[in-house]
């Protein structure tokens, strides 16, 4: 399974080289150090949602695409049978939103008046 922030980084740094642009003037725009920038596009650090837009910013472009670019890079990751699934076994699997779940017991809580 692909990381998140690799994804991210990737489609961060192919912006900026279309755009011809350096680390440079891209962190000075984005008020972001150029390492951690470099850290960021390498997949090596993963971005808070509120650099992510400063980015974005920098760049010119929404997060809402950018997130929408590495949404579907990951779709047709996960949907290739090649990239091998890389959780531990012992993670949990998640069942898909409304698939048939035994029902819980949830005790009645009495407030002590």
């Amino acid at each position: 399974m692909a990381v998140l922030r690799t994804l991210l980084g990737e489609a961060l740094r192919a912006t900026r080289l279309r755009q011809e642009r350096t680390l440079r003037e891209v962190s000075s725009a984005a008020r972001v150090s150029l390492g951690y920038l470099s850290e960021v596009e390498r997949g090596q650090k993963e971005a808070s949602s509120e650099l992510l837009a400063a980015i974005c910013r920098a760049l010119g472009v929404r997060l809402s695409d950018l997130l929408r670019e590495v949404s579907e890079t990951l779709s047709t990751l996960e949907a290739d049978p090649a990239v091998p699934d890389t959780l531990p076994a012992a993670v949990p699997v998640l069942e898909p939103v409304g698939a048939a779940a035994p029902p819980r017991h949830v005790p009645d809580v009495v407030a002590a008046a």
